[in-house]
């Protein structure tokens, strides 16, 4: 299982600004691999999930949020904004929730190698993304997805977006499901 550099390189980017007192803390409680990969992340470059995904976001939420994964939570939203910025944001912002899951089926292997997303419910002010392959996928990595979403929906204009996962692979199940809602 192999992610993209881009997801990989806002993490450092992610303690450094919002954990900056903490993050030397954070870099030296990382593996060497893993910390030679945060030092200098190539966005085009796939890198395995493990040292490069899993494992710092799973420290970051063990130093910074007392292990919750409200922390892999918000490094998705943080590398959502990342991602969407610059010339996407123009395209983000001017299209509407519908397109940006349409193309959740075509985002999520660029990022993540390999897997497979689906749209299955979509309605005016909700939808329904799953997860159908990706092996050993981890809590953290489905909270940041989860995060990633939200923030693309926001970014797209929309109020009030929910994203909750009721149904997880890291939690036994055939898939992981987002349940999406707006204002």
């Amino acid at each position: 299982m192999e992610v993209k550099g881009a997801a990989v390189a806002s993490i450092p980017k992610f303690v450094n600004k919002f954990h900056s007192d903490g993050y030397d803390e954070w870099m030296n409680s990382l593996s060497p691999e893993s910390q030679e990969i945060m030092k200098e992340a190539f966005t085009s470059m796939w890198y395995p999930i493990e040292p490069s995904i899993v494992e710092p976001t799973t420290q970051l939420c063990r130093i910074f949020y007392d292990g919750d994964l409200k922390g892999a939570w918000l490094s998705g939203r943080f590398s959502a904004e990342m991602a969407l910025g610059g010339i996407y944001k123009v395209f983000i912002k001017f299209g509407s929730p519908g397109f940006i899951i349409k193309k959740a089926s075509r985002i999520m292997p660029t990022y993540y190698s390999p897997s497979a997303m689906e749209t299955t419910d979509f309605q005016a002010k909700s939808a329904i993304l799953r997860i159908t392959d990706f092996p050993n996928l981890d809590a953290h990595i489905e909270g940041r997805i989860g995060g990633w979403i939200q923030k693309a929906i926001e970014l797209s204009g929309c109020k009030g977006v929910e994203v909750t996962i009721p149904k997880s692979i890291s939690h036994g199940h055939s898939f992981t499901e987002f349940d999406i809602s707006w204002l």
